[in-house]
C-alpha cells in the first residue's frame, strides 16, 4: 500500500513521490522527477525529469515545471503560471544544459506569471499575478508587472516621518522603531529668508563617529540597492535630496521608513538587513559608516543573516 495519493487519471512515471503527497487528473509526472511529501499536485500539471519538488509544496492547475526547476519546501506556485529553461529556443535545436532555476522556501508564484530561466526567486519572495520576472528576486520581496518591479516586501511595517509635536524642529529629536537598534533620528531644521539649514553632530546627536562616507545617486527607480547586512560596521542614512524608502529587517521585524527630507536620517546598527529603493529620480542617498571598507564585514546572504541571527 502506497503512501501516497495517484488519481487513476494521472500518469505518473516516478517512484520518488514523497509521503502524504496527491497528485490529481491528467498529471504527468516523468521517470526522473522527484517530489517530496506532503505536496499537492493538481490537474493538468506536467514535471520534467530534472524537476525536484520539496516538501509542502502546491503546483495549482496548468502549470508546467521543465528541466532545470528546482523548487524548496513551502512554495506556492499558481495556475497556469509558466516556467521556461531555454532563453533562445529554437526548434529541435537544444542546449548543452538547460538554465537552472531555484524557488526558494516559502515563496508564492501567482497565476499566469512567468519566470524567465535561469533566476532564483528569493525565499519568501511573494510574485504577483500575471507578473513577468526578468531578473532574481531577492528575499522576501513582492513584485508585479511587466517587467515585475518590486513594490514592497511580505510582513513589513510601514512609518511616515512624522515629526511628534513633543520635537521642537530646532531640537533634535531620536524616535525608536520595531526593529532592533534602530532609530529614526529628526535633526535640527533652520530656516530664514537665506534659505535653509540641517546640520548634525557625530557624537552627540548622531550615534557614532564615522570613518567613510559615500553617496548613492541616479538610481533608477526600479533598482534595489543595499541588499546586506554589516557584521560590525552602522550606518546612518540621509536622502539629502529627493526621496527613497529603506527597508530594516533584525530577521525577527520588519519596517519600512521613507527618508523624503534632508533633515530626517535613520541608524542602522551592525547585524541590520538593509535595503533601499524607491528611489525619486532625483535622490540623493549620503550614508555614514562607522568603519573602513571591509568586504568580510559584509553578510549578502539572507539565509546565513537569519542562521547569524538565531545562533547570536
Amino acid at each position: 500500500m502506497t503512501d501516497h495519493f495517484i488519481h487513476e487519471k494521472a500518469l505518473c512515471e516516478s517512484t520518488k513521490i514523497g509521503a502524504g503527497t496527491r497528485i490529481w487528473a491528467f498529471a504527468h509526472i516523468l521517470p526522473g522527477a522527484t517530489i517530496g511529501a506532503d505536496c499537492n499536485i493538481c490537474d493538468n500539471v506536467f514535471i520534467e525529469n530534472d524537476v525536484a519538488l520539496g516538501d509542502r509544496v502546491t503546483v495549482k492547475c496548468g502549470v508546467q515545471l521543465w528541466d532545470g526547476i528546482s523548487v524548496e519546501d513551502d512554495v506556492f506556485i499558481g495556475p497556469n503560471a509558466t516556467f521556461t529553461n531555454d532563453r533562445f529556443p529554437r526548434s529541435k535545436m537544444y542546449p548543452e544544459a538547460f538554465a537552472k532555476t531555484l524557488i526558494r522556501r516559502g515563496a508564492s508564484i501567482g497565476a499566469n506569471a512567468t519566470i524567465l530561466p535561469g533566476l532564483e526567486i528569493g525565499t519568501g519572495a511573494m510574485i504577483g499575478a500575471g507578473a513577468v520576472i526578468t531578473r532574481s528576486v531577492p528575499p522576501n520581496a513582492i513584485a508585479v508587472g511587466n517587467p515585475a518591479r518590486i513594490i514592497g516586501y511580505v510582513e513589513t511595517k510601514t512609518s511616515s516621518p512624522v515629526i511628534p509635536s513633543s520635537i521642537d524642529q530646532q531640537t533634535p529629536g531620536i524616535i525608536a522603531t520595531s526593529v532592533k537598534g534602530v532609530t529614526l533620528h529628526h535633526l535640527p531644521h533652520i530656516e530664514d529668508m537665506r534659505g535653509s539649514l540641517s546640520v548634525g553632530e557625530f557624537g552627540r546627536s548622531l550615534p557614532f563617529l564615522p570613518k567613510r562616507y559615500f553617496l548613492v545617486f541616479d538610481v533608477p527607480s526600479r533598482e534595489i540597492r543595499g541588499e546586506h547586512a554589516h557584521r560590525q560596521c552602522h550606518q546612518f542614512l540621509i536622502c539629502v535630496r529627493g526621496s527613497c524608502s529603506v527597508v530594516a529587517d533584525d530577521g525577527n521585524n520588519r519596517q519600512e521608513f521613507l527618508l523624503d527630507r534632508p533633515n530626517l536620517g535613520i541608524h542602522l546598527p551592525a547585524m541590520t538587513w538593509g535595503i533601499q529603493y524607491k528611489y525619486s529620480e532625483d535622490a540623493v542617498l549620503l550614508v555614514f559608516a562607522s568603519d573602513y571598507y571591509n568586504a568580510a564585514d559584509y553578510v549578502r546572504d539572507h539565509d546565513e543573516f537569519m542562521a547569524l541571527v538565531k545562533t547570536a
